[in-house]
């Protein structure tokens, strides 16, 4: 059995320029200290012998150790900081070589986008602590801690019940893959990255989706309060948006309900490529503008079943109350 954890939290989540352009919740780094040390006495209630955390220049993973007062070790990775989303993909590349049973990440899309371009088959306890969070989910640290402690000692029944895998939307430029998504890609008339953040509705022009979401905001948000997304069964979905088509009223960003023009959509099929015809314009992942795209570029977008493995953590814990591990802690050894 695997008793070794990763923790990959994100410094910067939370506190990008929708926080002046729209009203998104600023999560400073003391609630992400907390949250930690919650998921440190999850952790060690049941037996994980020991944490590898990313480093990062706030010391969130230090100072909740120190905060918590926990026993197991919590040891730093050992690489070149660089500030960027790069650092939350070489750190669960690190994790996932060094055998760790499960990631816990605290961060919005972006961060488990950077994270689950190098954790291969490692599962993700994703706590949302960003703006646009599709797929992270609010849950309390200590559930957090207990589920990915019961999946890493990869206890009978428990990964078979508690684990699926997710979706992700590949990106390709002249027939290569060059990047993915796992929530939604945006074409946006703009020619520049800028900001990164997308929140200006009119410049938005495709809108392709891993599943339309009606509890989420961004743009998977717009897909999931067309009427046709209640039938849309397990397809994606992707939309054309422009002036002159249907107005539709959907949360693009916290506290920004504004509406879009729908133009046509149709569902996407595991598998299936579709061409972005937009351009010069620039593709935004998970709701942050990245790749710019020129005019003549052959850009197409495929829905996949190659997302990371991710925990329901209320399955997992279910699964493991079923194999009786909250009453024989014998069953952890």
């Amino acid at each position: 059995m695997s008793g070794l954890v990763g923790i990959i939290a994100n410094p910067a989540s939370g506190k990008d320029i929708r926080r002046l352009v729209a009203h998104g919740s600023v999560f400073d780094n003391n609630e992400k200290i907390n949250i930690i040390q919650r998921v440190l006495l999850g952790l060690e209630a049941l037996g994980i012998e020991r944490v590898l955390a990313m480093p990062d220049i706030s010391g969130l993973a230090v100072q909740a150790r120190d905060k918590a007062r926990v026993t197991l070790p919590v040891e730093l990775l050992d690489f070149p900081l660089k500030n960027k989303a790069s650092d939350s993909t070489r750190a669960a590349e690190l994790m996932a070589e060094a055998g760790v049973g499960c990631i816990v990440t605290l961060g919005g899309d972006g961060t488990n986008r950077a994270v689950a371009k190098g954790c291969g088959y490692v599962p993700l306890v994703p706590i949302s602590t960003g703006t646009n969070n599709a797929f992270p989910v609010m849950i309390e640290g200590t559930l957090a801690g207990l589920a990915a402690a019961v999946v890493a000692q990869r206890l009978p029944g428990v990964r078979e019940a508690g684990v699926r895998l997710a979706r992700r939307l590949d990106v390709y430029r002249d027939g290569a893959l060059i990047d993915f998504a796992l929530v939604d890609v945006v074409a946006y008339a703009e020619r520049f990255v800028a900001s990164g953040a997308m929140w200006e509705p009119e410049k938005m022009r495709t809108v392709v989706l891993s599943r339309p979401q009606p509890g989420t905001i961004g743009a998977s948000a717009i897909g999931g309060y067309l009427p046709q997304a209640a039938t849309n069964g397990e397809q994606g979905m992707w939309l054309e948006l422009g002036p002159g088509g249907q107005p539709l009223l959907a949360p693009i960003a916290p506290g920004l309900i504004t509406e879009v023009c729908i133009r046509s959509w149709q569902p996407l099929a595991v598998g299936r490529r579709g061409q972005i015809t937009c351009a010069p314009a620039v593709l935004a992942l998970d709701g942050e503008r990245e790749l710019p795209i020129k005019e003549g570029e052959l850009i197409e977008i495929a829905l996949s079943q190659n997302g990371p493995h991710v925990v329901d953590v209320r399955a997992a814990l279910q699964a493991a109350g079923a194999a009786g591990v909250f009453l024989d802690q014998t069953k952890l050894k």
